[in-house]
């Protein structure tokens, strides 16, 4: 009886003694806590009432707190109220405004792109069209985010602009009354041949699941589908509920598809299919790349995990990181990095760490395997590999210079200029790559390749050491000559394939001009492949016959 008191006792006091300390731990960070809130405060006053120029003391707090949300990670940031606007957007897929996107084409604000039907669209604005005044006022000098946050405004009110059409030389007036602009998550559903489909989801926002049910049964019902091909690829996530109604439609009832595990118990959670799927059968196959992340890797990586499905493409992004909002007052909102996410086989596909602001990759050594139902063995660490590799061919530093100075875009302009009654063909090619160059010669347009860049920043750094270094004489810049045109005859497919989507996207907006990418595509012609071989597509997913 004593011996069992004694052990009472020393339970007791372990506890009290555990409690005790955690109870000077708890209070020794909220001292720490209260104590930087002080001295941030004090700081921030001072600066304000005391430095040599004028401050703007809003300008001023968000640089102390972007500061702080970038030390953490890249997911954990501060949004003002017009910035949480602007992602309030991107999740719900629509807002008030024109319908257009902008960027900075020779430092003048140009259309880049715009939806069918929009406000923008029927007022007559095209893309290449310059954006010289809005409203009466200049935008030069002003960035595509800076008219972008203009041009929006209530439904039915009027914005004007002044506009020089490519290849113009005046200017013109267009008025534009504003509307609601939904952006479709599913822009293109459509037959690839006689059986297989294909449904493009860019995006996970409002009703992705309902509008990928809803395309898949317009297919069905219209064609003799035998497979389907979902492309999930350059989609870089959104709503983590989404995620589970798309996984839903080929996924069956109950089914666990996500768990989260983060610092605050309570925050811990679950995630399951609630509905009977739309299709457990159909065969799928899933496109995935590396711009594929978040709730495209809880898809891709559950029908994988499930066996539900073959994944055809490259590894994803490697985001197993969740974030939630927090309010922060006069409605800023903060978004900040809660837990990490784990999907059916019970892996966390998250490819990267970060330490004081610093990104670090994950150690692949440590990486752990896991199974999926039928048995395969996948892997933790780094994203969501394909089942299927289609290796994709590294853009060139050509291309790379042609994207960033605007020239396949300006091209097209030109091009449809001189085409304005052009008539496509259902399988379109763009094969005048000499007219383009002939282009690239009239702007007399000339670019730097990476080796050359290295070779010039050699030059200079022996130079200020007093070296003397002639790249000729050591015949460097003629190997790098070399390589330049090797570059860019290397090139020359994937700069038409470039052209021709640029064309299109002129011809047919983003909607409908997709249906002519569909048999040019490397992945998906894979996709059809494992779809059209029943033997391969059960192959690849361990089923038993």
């Amino acid at each position: 009886m004593i011996r069992k008191n004694f052990f009472k006792a020393i339970t007791f006091f372990l506890l009290l003694s555990f409690s005790v300390s955690n109870l000077n731990s708890q209070s020794s960070r909220l001292f720490d806590i209260a104590k930087n809130i002080e001295i941030y405060t004090n700081v921030y006053k001072e600066l304000n009432n005391s430095f040599v120029d004028e401050i703007d003391p809003g300008i001023l707090m968000k640089t102390g707190i972007d500061a702080m949300t970038k030390s953490l990670d890249p997911y954990t940031v501060y949004y003002s109220e017009s910035e949480a606007e602007s992602y309030r957007i991107s999740l719900e897929g629509k807002y008030s405004g024109i319908g257009t996107v902008m960027k900075n084409v020779d430092s003048i604000i140009t259309i880049a792109d715009l939806y069918k039907d929009s406000p923008a669209y029927i007022a007559g604005l095209r893309i290449g069209d310059k954006l010289l005044e809005v409203n009466g006022k200049s935008t030069a000098g002003k960035s595509s985010s800076d008219i972008s946050g203009i041009v929006r405004g209530a439904p039915g009110t009027e914005i004007e602009f002044k506009v020089q059409s490519y290849g113009e030389n005046s200017a013109k007036s267009i008025k534009v009354i504003r509307g609601e602009i939904k952006i479709p998550n599913v822009p293109f559903k459509g037959m690839v041949n006689d059986s297989i489909a294909y449904i493009q989801l860019t995006t996970f926002t409002e009703n992705a699941g309902d509008n990928v049910k809803t395309a898949l049964k317009y297919l069905k019902d219209s064609f003799n589908v035998k497979g389907l091909i979902l492309d999930l690829r350059d989609n870089g996530g959104g709503l983590l509920r989404e995620a589970i109604n798309v996984s839903n439609v080929f996924i069956d009832n109950d089914q666990e598809l996500v768990f989260t595990r983060g610092k605050v118990e309570e925050q811990n959670k679950s995630y399951k299919t609630t509905k009977n799927a739309f299709d457990n059968k159909l065969p799928l196959a899933v496109l995935i790349n590396d711009k594929s992340a978040s709730a495209s890797e809880i898809v891709s990586g559950s029908i994988q995990d499930l066996d539900r499905g073959v994944l055809v493409g490259q590894k994803t992004f490697g985001k197993g990181l969740v974030q939630n909002f927090f309010p922060a007052g006069y409605n800023s909102r903060v978004k900040m990095t809660i837990s990490r996410y784990f999907i059916p086989s019970g892996r966390c596909i998250q490819s990267k760490t970060y330490e004081n602001g610093k990104t670090l990759l994950i150690d692949k050594n440590k990486q752990s395997e896991f199974k999926t139902r039928n048995g395969r063995i996948v892997y933790d660490v780094g994203g969501v590999e394909p089942d299927i590799e289609v290796v994709k061919h590294e853009k060139k530093s050509f291309i790379q210079s042609l994207i960033r100075d605007n020239m396949i875009f300006k091209y097209a302009n030109d091009y449809m200029l001189r085409n304005k009654n052009i008539v496509l063909e259902e399988k379109f090619s763009f094969n005048q790559y000499d007219d383009f160059k002939e282009f690239l010669k009239k702007n007399n347009y000339s670019y730097k390749s990476e080796p050359e860049m290295k070779l010039e920043e050699l030059k200079n750094t022996l130079e200020k050491n007093d070296v003397k270094f002639d790249p000729e004489a050591s015949g460097l810049k003629v190997l790098i000559e070399d390589i330049k045109k090797e570059d860019e005859i290397s090139s020359v497919e994937i700069i038409k394939n470039l052209i021709k989507k640029e064309i299109l996207l002129r011809l047919y907006l983003p909607d409908n001009g997709i249906r002519h990418l569909l048999h040019d595509d490397p992945d998906i012609a894979k996709a059809v492949e494992v779809l059209n071989d029943e033997t391969q597509y059960n192959k690849v997913l361990n089923i038993k016959n």
